[in-house]
């Protein structure tokens, strides 16, 4: 049955989120290294852009401080999360706390970190960035991927975390 928003009860701005909530989205760990430890923060607002050149975007609060730290790393590893990296998901997303608590990482020489277990590896660096609201579009250039296809990706869905089905 569909779910019946009431106008009176529920403002605009939670209207929109409960209607963008709707479109599934795999959850991204956006990683660096700063000072020989590893800085990131979760995204579900990646999308791949182009092939020649090879860009994918991510959409980051202007109000986040993390961001503000990555906007001035060199390299950028982005790492779409596994199916089992729901706890880590939620770290990465957290304004306070060990972030990277149990959670398996490597580095590249260019200081991009990427997240073990994960289903995808991008090594990026920033191309642009564009207004975007109350969000900065960031514009990244892929320089090299690695696939891991046996790992089923984390989808987050109406506020909560899913796993792949193949439909019928």
């Amino acid at each position: 049955m569909a779910e019946i928003l009431d106008k009176e009860q529920v403002s605009p701005l939670l209207a929109l989120r409960r209607a963008f909530s709707m479109f599934p989205t795999g959850v991204v760990a956006m990683c660096a290294l700063e000072d020989g430890k590893p800085l990131g923060m979760a995204v579900n607002s990646f999308t791949s852009v182009s092939l020649e050149p090879p860009l994918v975007s991510v959409c980051v609060a202007r109000t986040s401080t993390t961001w503000q730290r990555l906007d001035g790393m060199p390299r950028i590893g982005l790492s779409v999360l596994g199916h089992n990296q729901e706890v880590l998901s939620r770290n990465l997303a957290a304004k306070t706390g060990d972030r990277f608590a149990n959670a398996r990482w490597r580095t590249n020489d260019d200081g991009a970190v990427f997240i073990e277990g994960a289903t995808l590896w991008l090594d990026c660096a920033i191309n642009a960035r564009l207004p975007g609201g109350d969000h900065e579009i960031i514009l990244l250039e892929v320089l090299s991927s690695e696939l891991f296809s046996a790992t089923p990706p984390l989808v987050f869905h109406q506020s909560q975390y899913l796993g792949l089905s193949v439909a019928s």
